[in-house]
C-alpha cells in the first residue's frame, strides 16, 4: 500500500449535514465530484460544480430512485485496483473513471422503525440497497479508495488532504474501511433484528415467537474509564432500534462521562420515575435500588420526604424528578452529596445553584420523556450470562385490573388503596426478595435482595425505625407472593395495616388467615414483579 491522491469523489448522502462544506473543500483541492439526485441538486444550488451519476452513466435513476448507482461505471470505478494491468485495460476499454473517495450514508432505517404509527411499506422503503453496495465496494478496495460513512470525519479528511497535497495515508484508509464495515454490519443487524420480531411479513403488528437466532445491533456511545471495578475495561452502547436510552440524556453540568455504576443507577432512576410521571415526585437510587421516594404538592416537598426515607443511604445517590427542578428544590439539594441528578428540565436559577458542585452530574431527560410515547411492539430486555444471554419481554405491565382481588375480610380503605398502589409501583423496581413500606405519598422503608422474604421485611422495618419514621398504619408491598405468615405477623406487630402481593402460594390460605387475625386488608395482584 502507499499514499493515494484523491482526484475523483462520489458523494451520495441522505443526511446532508456538512456535505456542502465537504464538497466545497474537495473542489478547492481540485477533486472532481460525482453525485446522485438530491445531493447533486443541493451542491449545484450552492454553486459547486458536480457531475450527476445519471449523466455520467448515461442511464437515468429509475423506480422512484430505487436504482441510482448500481451501474458498472460506478462500481468498476470504485473496485478498480490501481497498478493491475487487467483492471487498467478494463476501465480504459469501457470509459470508466477511477473513483478515489466515496462519501455515502444509509437510509435511516434504525430511526424510522421507532416512529409511532409507521407502516410496513414505509419501513421497507428505508432499506438501503445502493448505499451498502457502494460502501462495501469502497471498503473492499481500501488500498486504493477512501470510504467515508460518518460526517464527523469530513473535517479530518480535509485537514489531511491539505497537509499532504491531496493524499490520504494507508492508515487513514484502513481506519475508514473498518468504520465502514462496522456501519454496514450494524445496519444489516438492525434490519434482521426488526423482522425477527414479526410473524407475518404483511402485518407489522403480529408478533412472532422468540426467534431461533437473534440479531442485535448496538452503537458505542463512549468508552468508560473502567467497569464496575478499576481492573475491568468498559464502554456503553445504545440499541439502535430503541426509541430511548438513558445514555443519550443531555448532560448540562458536572464531570464529563458517567461511570459504569452511574449508568446502572441513572437507568434504574429513570425507569422508576417513569412509573410516577403523572405525579410531582422524587426518587433516590442507590446501587440500583430505591432508597427514597415520595409524592408532594411541590417538588421541594417531594424531595424532602424522599430524602427522609433513608438519609444515610441517599448519600452519593442518583436523584430523579418527574418535574422541572425549581429554585426551592435546588436550594434544598445544594448541600447534599449527589452523584447524578436527572429531571425533565431545570429553571435557570436551579441549574446555577446545582452546578456549583463540579462533581455533581446534571442530566436533562425531557427529550427522552417526549420521545417515549409508549414502547414499540415486541420490545425485549436481556442480560448476559457466561457464554450467552437471557432474553425476555420487557416488564412494562404494572397492574392487570382483571386480576385484582381482595382475599381478606377487611377491604382496604381509599387511603390504603392509594398507599398500596404507590408501594406497588416502588417495589417493582426493588431487587428480589423485595419488601416496601409506604404511605400514599412516601416510601417509608425498603428491604431488598435478601435470600429470605422475612429478612427483607425485618430490614424494611429497621430502616424505617432508623430514619425515625412511624410505620403505624402504613402499607406493605411484596413483589412476589408471601410464602409464609411470618412476614405478616412481623409487619402487623409493628403496626402495618394493609398488604399488596401477587398471591399464588400454596400457603395463601395461611397468609390470608394471619392477615384476618390482625385485622389487616390485603390485595392480590395476580401479577409478580421479580427483579433479580
Amino acid at each position: 500500500m502507499s499514499e493515494r491522491s484523491i482526484q475523483v469523489a462520489l458523494l451520495s448522502v441522505f443526511d446532508k449535514t456538512g456535505i456542502v462544506e465537504f464538497a466545497r473543500e474537495l473542489q478547492s483541492l481540485g477533486v472532481k465530484l460525482l453525485s446522485t439526485g438530491g445531493t447533486a441538486r443541493l451542491l449545484s444550488q450552492e454553486d459547486i460544480e458536480v457531475e450527476e451519476v445519471a449523466e455520467y452513466t448515461s442511464f437515468p435513476e429509475i423506480l422512484q430512485g430505487r436504482v441510482k448507482t448500481l451501474h458498472p461505471k460506478i462500481h468498476g470505478g470504485i473496485l478498480f485496483r490501481r497498478g493491475r494491468r487487467e483492471d487498467e485495460d478494463s476501465i480504459s476499454r469501457y470509459g470508466i473513471k477511477p473513483i478515489d473517495l466515496v462519501a455515502v450514508d444509509l437510509y435511516p432505517f434504525e430511526e424510522i422503525i421507532t416512529r409511532r404509527g409507521v407502516q410496513l411499506d414505509e419501513i421497507i422503503e428505508m432499506i438501503d440497497i445502493g448505499g451498502p453496495a457502494l460502501i462495501r465496494s469502497a471498503a473492499k478496495n481500501y488500498n486504493d479508495v477512501a470510504v467515508v460513512v460518518d460526517p464527523s470525519d469530513y473535517a479530518k479528511i480535509i485537514d489531511e488532504l491539505k497537509a499532504t497535497k491531496g493524499m490520504l495515508s494507508n492508515q487513514t484508509r484502513f481506519n475508514l474501511m473498518k468504520k465502514a464495515f462496522e456501519r454496514t454490519a450494524h445496519y444489516d443487524l438492525a434490519i434482521a433484528g426488526f423482522f425477527d420480531r414479526f410473524g407475518l411479513v404483511s402485518d407489522v403488528k403480529q408478533l412472532s415467537d422468540f426467534p431461533q437466532e437473534i440479531s442485535l445491533g448496538f452503537v458505542k456511545i463512549q468508552d468508560l474509564r473502567y467497569g464496575e471495578n478499576p481492573h475491568q475495561r468498559a464502554a456503553v452502547y445504545k440499541d439502535s432500534t430503541s426509541r430511548i436510552c438513558i445514555v443519550e440524556a443531555k448532560q448540562l453540568a458536572g464531570k464529563k462521562s458517567l461511570s459504569y455504576t452511574n449508568v446502572l443507577d441513572v437507568d434504574a432512576a429513570y425507569t422508576l420515575i417513569r412509573e410516577l410521571k403523572d405525579d410531582c415526585a422524587t426518587v433516590i437510587i442507590k446501587h440500583t435500588n430505591p432508597c427514597g421516594g415520595a409524592i408532594g404538592k411541590t417538588l421541594a416537598e417531594s424531595y424532602r420526604k424522599a430524602l427522609a426515607t433513608d438519609p444515610i443511604s441517599a448519600f452519593g445517590g442518583s436523584y430523579a424528578f418527574s418535574r422541572e427542578v425549581d429554585e426551592e428544590t435546588a436550594e434544598a439539594m445544594s448541600q447534599q452529596f449527589i452523584e447524578v441528578i436527572l429531571a425533565p428540565g431545570y429553571s435557570a436559577e436551579a441549574l446555577k445553584i446545582l452546578s456549583k458542585k463540579e462533581n455533581r452530574r446534571i442530566l436533562d431527560v425531557a427529550a427522552l420523556m417526549k420521545a417515549e410515547g409508549g414502547s414499540p411492539a415486541g420490545v425485549k430486555s436481556f442480560r448476559s450470562i457466561l457464554g450467552g444471554m437471557l432474553y425476555q419481554d420487557l416488564d412494562e405491565i404494572l397492574i392487570d385490573e382483571d386480576r385484582l382481588s381482595v382475599p381478606t375480610r377487611r377491604k382496604p380503605s381509599e387511603e390504603e388503596k392509594r398507599a398500596l398502589i404507590f408501594g406497588w409501583k416502588l417495589v417493582k423496581h426493588v431487587k428480589s426478595n423485595a419488601i416496601v413500606l409506604s404511605t400514599s405519598t412516601q416510601l417509608i422503608g425498603v428491604g431488598a435482595g435478601q435470600m429470605s422474604r422475612v429478612d427483607s421485611c425485618k430490614i424494611a422495618l429497621q430502616k424505617a425505625k432508623e430514619a425515625g419514621l412511624d410505620v403505624k398504619g402504613v402499607s406493605m408491598a411484596s413483589e412476589a407472593f408471601l410464602p409464609f405468615r411470618d412476614s405478616i405477623d412481623l409487619a402487623a406487630s409493628a403496626g402495618v395495616s394493609s398488604v399488596i402481593q401477587p398471591g399464588g402460594s400454596i400457603r395463601d390460605d395461611e397468609v390470608v388467615r394471619a392477615a384476618d387475625e390482625h385485622g389487616m386488608a390485603m390485595i392480590f395482584t395476580g401479577l409478580r414483579h421479580f427483579r433479580h
